[in-house]
Protein backbone atom coordinates (compact mmCIF):
# COMPACT_ATOMS: atom_id res chain seq x y z
CA UNK A 1 0.00 0.00 0.00
CA UNK A 2 1.54 3.19 -1.55
CA UNK A 3 2.02 5.62 1.59
CA UNK A 4 2.83 9.51 2.19
CA UNK A 5 4.85 11.06 5.07
CA UNK A 6 6.02 14.25 5.54
CA UNK A 7 9.63 15.17 6.95
CA UNK A 8 8.11 16.39 10.08
CA UNK A 9 5.08 13.88 11.00
CA UNK A 10 7.75 10.56 9.93
CA UNK A 11 7.93 10.36 14.16
CA UNK A 12 4.64 9.17 15.06
CA UNK A 13 3.21 6.21 16.88
CA UNK A 14 2.37 3.13 14.90
CA UNK A 15 -0.21 0.64 16.15
CA UNK A 16 1.15 -3.08 16.14
CA UNK A 17 0.76 -4.31 12.71
CA UNK A 18 -0.94 -7.37 13.34
CA UNK A 19 -4.19 -5.70 14.38
CA UNK A 20 -4.47 -5.29 10.61
CA UNK A 21 -5.75 -8.61 11.03
CA UNK A 22 -9.15 -8.06 12.27
CA UNK A 23 -12.16 -7.74 10.82
CA UNK A 24 -13.13 -4.08 11.76
CA UNK A 25 -16.17 -2.72 12.56
CA UNK A 26 -18.00 -0.18 10.16
CA UNK A 27 -19.50 2.53 11.42
CA UNK A 28 -21.68 5.63 10.04
CA UNK A 29 -19.57 3.81 6.89
CA UNK A 30 -16.15 4.11 8.42
CA UNK A 31 -13.99 1.40 8.80
CA UNK A 32 -12.64 0.66 12.47
CA UNK A 33 -9.80 -1.48 13.07
CA UNK A 34 -8.09 0.10 15.73
CA UNK A 35 -8.19 2.77 18.75
CA UNK A 36 -5.96 3.92 20.62
CA UNK A 37 -6.73 4.17 24.56
CA UNK A 38 -5.91 7.97 25.14
CA UNK A 39 -6.62 11.57 26.03
CA UNK A 40 -3.50 12.80 25.24
CA UNK A 41 -4.48 15.48 22.37
CA UNK A 42 -0.31 15.65 21.25
CA UNK A 43 -0.53 11.45 20.83
CA UNK A 44 -4.32 11.64 19.17
CA UNK A 45 -2.79 13.87 16.73
CA UNK A 46 0.43 11.94 16.18
CA UNK A 47 -1.13 8.15 16.00
CA UNK A 48 -2.31 6.04 12.84
CA UNK A 49 -5.07 4.41 15.29
CA UNK A 50 -8.94 4.49 13.31
CA UNK A 51 -10.31 5.89 16.43
CA UNK A 52 -9.78 6.81 19.97
CA UNK A 53 -11.38 5.66 22.99
CA UNK A 54 -11.33 8.84 25.48
CA UNK A 55 -12.30 7.04 29.17
CA UNK A 56 -10.51 8.47 31.79
CA UNK A 57 -10.81 7.54 35.64
CA UNK A 58 -12.37 11.26 36.62
CA UNK A 59 -15.99 12.06 36.36
CA UNK A 60 -16.33 13.06 32.75
CA UNK A 61 -16.42 16.52 31.71
CA UNK A 62 -18.15 18.30 29.14
CA UNK A 63 -15.10 20.30 28.01
CA UNK A 64 -13.07 17.67 28.06
CA UNK A 65 -14.83 15.64 25.21
CA UNK A 66 -15.56 19.01 23.67
CA UNK A 67 -11.71 19.25 23.00
CA UNK A 68 -10.84 15.86 22.32
CA UNK A 69 -13.16 15.74 19.64
CA UNK A 70 -11.67 19.30 18.48
CA UNK A 71 -8.38 18.55 18.14
CA UNK A 72 -8.90 14.70 16.79
CA UNK A 73 -8.78 14.22 13.09
CA UNK A 74 -10.06 10.66 13.42
CA UNK A 75 -13.14 9.43 15.42
CA UNK A 76 -13.47 9.71 19.10
CA UNK A 77 -15.40 7.50 21.55
CA UNK A 78 -16.43 9.52 24.28
CA UNK A 79 -16.66 7.85 27.77
CA UNK A 80 -19.37 9.08 29.96
CA UNK A 81 -19.31 7.03 33.11
CA UNK A 82 -21.80 4.59 34.04
CA UNK A 83 -19.99 3.67 37.42
CA UNK A 84 -19.17 6.66 39.51
CA UNK A 85 -21.14 8.95 37.73
CA UNK A 86 -24.44 7.54 37.14
CA UNK A 87 -28.17 8.88 36.56
CA UNK A 88 -29.22 11.55 34.50
CA UNK A 89 -25.43 13.00 33.96
CA UNK A 90 -24.82 10.17 32.14
CA UNK A 91 -27.41 11.04 29.90
CA UNK A 92 -26.81 14.43 29.76
CA UNK A 93 -22.88 13.99 28.82
CA UNK A 94 -24.01 11.32 25.86
CA UNK A 95 -26.46 13.66 24.17
CA UNK A 96 -23.38 16.88 24.28
CA UNK A 97 -20.85 14.59 23.34
CA UNK A 98 -23.47 12.96 20.44
CA UNK A 99 -24.14 16.92 19.74
CA UNK A 100 -20.42 17.83 19.56
CA UNK A 101 -19.48 14.91 16.96
CA UNK A 102 -18.83 11.59 18.56
CA UNK A 103 -18.80 8.53 17.03
CA UNK A 104 -19.85 6.58 20.30
CA UNK A 105 -20.01 6.83 23.88
CA UNK A 106 -18.22 4.21 26.13
CA UNK A 107 -20.29 3.02 29.61
CA UNK A 108 -18.49 1.48 32.20
CA UNK A 109 -19.04 -1.74 33.67
CA UNK A 110 -20.92 -1.19 36.52
CA UNK A 111 -23.85 0.55 34.41
CA UNK A 112 -27.41 -0.10 35.17
CA UNK A 113 -29.52 -1.81 32.50
CA UNK A 114 -31.71 0.66 32.82
CA UNK A 115 -29.32 3.70 32.28
CA UNK A 116 -28.44 1.97 28.91
CA UNK A 117 -32.42 1.74 27.88
CA UNK A 118 -32.59 5.49 28.49
CA UNK A 119 -28.97 6.31 26.62
CA UNK A 120 -30.89 4.08 23.83
CA UNK A 121 -33.82 6.57 23.57
CA UNK A 122 -32.00 9.75 23.88
CA UNK A 123 -29.14 9.02 21.55
CA UNK A 124 -28.47 7.97 18.05
CA UNK A 125 -24.68 7.25 18.37
CA UNK A 126 -23.74 3.47 19.60
CA UNK A 127 -23.41 2.76 22.66
CA UNK A 128 -19.97 0.60 23.67
CA UNK A 129 -20.64 -1.34 26.86
CA UNK A 130 -17.82 -2.41 28.64
CA UNK A 131 -17.44 -5.83 30.13
CA UNK A 132 -14.45 -7.07 32.69
CA UNK A 133 -15.76 -10.84 33.35
CA UNK A 134 -17.53 -13.60 31.79
CA UNK A 135 -20.02 -13.40 33.59
CA UNK A 136 -21.97 -10.63 32.39
CA UNK A 137 -25.27 -11.20 31.26
CA UNK A 138 -24.59 -9.98 27.30
CA UNK A 139 -28.26 -10.99 26.83
CA UNK A 140 -29.14 -8.31 28.88
CA UNK A 141 -26.94 -5.84 27.96
CA UNK A 142 -28.02 -6.16 24.26
CA UNK A 143 -31.54 -6.13 25.15
CA UNK A 144 -31.10 -2.80 26.99
CA UNK A 145 -29.52 -1.22 23.67
CA UNK A 146 -25.39 -2.37 23.87
CA UNK A 147 -24.38 -1.66 20.47
CA UNK A 148 -20.88 -2.73 21.03
CA UNK A 149 -19.48 -4.86 23.74
CA UNK A 150 -15.72 -3.60 24.76
CA UNK A 151 -14.11 -6.27 26.94
CA UNK A 152 -11.43 -4.98 29.04
CA UNK A 153 -10.31 -8.01 31.16
CA UNK A 154 -6.58 -7.69 31.12
CA UNK A 155 -4.67 -11.30 31.12
CA UNK A 156 -8.19 -12.27 30.94
CA UNK A 157 -9.43 -10.69 27.95
CA UNK A 158 -9.05 -13.12 25.14
CA UNK A 159 -11.23 -15.73 27.31
CA UNK A 160 -13.59 -13.45 27.30
CA UNK A 161 -13.68 -12.43 24.05
CA UNK A 162 -14.22 -16.25 23.13
CA UNK A 163 -17.05 -16.65 25.86
CA UNK A 164 -18.75 -14.55 24.63
CA UNK A 165 -18.32 -14.89 20.59
CA UNK A 166 -19.42 -18.33 21.35
CA UNK A 167 -22.80 -17.63 21.90
CA UNK A 168 -23.44 -14.24 19.89
CA UNK A 169 -21.58 -14.82 16.68
CA UNK A 170 -22.37 -11.68 15.32
CA UNK A 171 -22.08 -8.78 17.60
CA UNK A 172 -19.74 -6.18 17.20
CA UNK A 173 -16.56 -6.29 20.21
CA UNK A 174 -13.67 -4.63 20.39
CA UNK A 175 -10.95 -5.37 22.94
CA UNK A 176 -7.80 -4.69 24.91
CA UNK A 177 -5.28 -6.77 23.17
CA UNK A 178 -2.33 -6.50 25.47
CA UNK A 179 1.57 -5.57 25.12
CA UNK A 180 2.70 -7.63 23.07
CA UNK A 181 2.00 -9.09 19.01
CA UNK A 182 1.59 -12.38 20.45
CA UNK A 183 -1.18 -11.41 22.74
CA UNK A 184 -3.05 -9.03 20.32
CA UNK A 185 -2.95 -12.48 17.95
CA UNK A 186 -4.75 -14.55 20.90
CA UNK A 187 -7.11 -11.75 21.21
CA UNK A 188 -7.95 -11.43 17.65
CA UNK A 189 -8.20 -15.26 17.07
CA UNK A 190 -10.75 -15.70 19.90
CA UNK A 191 -13.08 -13.33 18.17
CA UNK A 192 -12.36 -9.44 18.37
CA UNK A 193 -13.62 -7.71 15.76
CA UNK A 194 -11.32 -4.15 16.78
CA UNK A 195 -8.85 -3.93 19.19
CA UNK A 196 -7.76 -1.06 21.58
CA UNK A 197 -4.42 0.28 21.90
CA UNK A 198 -2.54 1.67 24.80
CA UNK A 199 0.23 3.79 23.88
CA UNK A 200 3.39 4.89 25.19
CA UNK A 201 3.08 8.05 27.45
CA UNK A 202 4.37 10.97 25.82
CA UNK A 203 6.74 11.32 29.29
CA UNK A 204 8.30 8.28 28.07
CA UNK A 205 8.52 9.10 24.23
CA UNK A 206 10.57 12.64 25.53
CA UNK A 207 12.73 10.03 27.55
CA UNK A 208 13.96 8.14 24.76
CA UNK A 209 14.47 11.24 22.54
CA UNK A 210 15.91 13.19 25.54
CA UNK A 211 18.40 10.41 25.69
CA UNK A 212 19.69 10.39 22.25
CA UNK A 213 19.99 14.34 22.63
CA UNK A 214 22.13 13.86 25.53
CA UNK A 215 24.25 11.41 24.02
CA UNK A 216 24.90 13.68 20.38
CA UNK A 217 27.88 14.82 19.37
CA UNK A 218 26.37 17.53 17.79
CA UNK A 219 24.85 19.22 20.76
CA UNK A 220 25.11 23.15 20.09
Amino acid sequence: MPEIQGNLRRHMIRVPKVIDQVSGIRIFGKLIKSLVFTTDVAIIRNCNANAVIAVYPFTPQPIITHSLIHCADIPIFCGVGGGRTTGKRVSNLAEDAEYQGAMGVVVNAPTPNETIEYLNQKIDIPIVVTVVSKDTDIDARLAAGASIINVSGGANTAEIVRHIRQNHPNIPIIATGGPTDESILKTIEAGANAITFTPPTTADIFGEIMTEYRSSKHIL
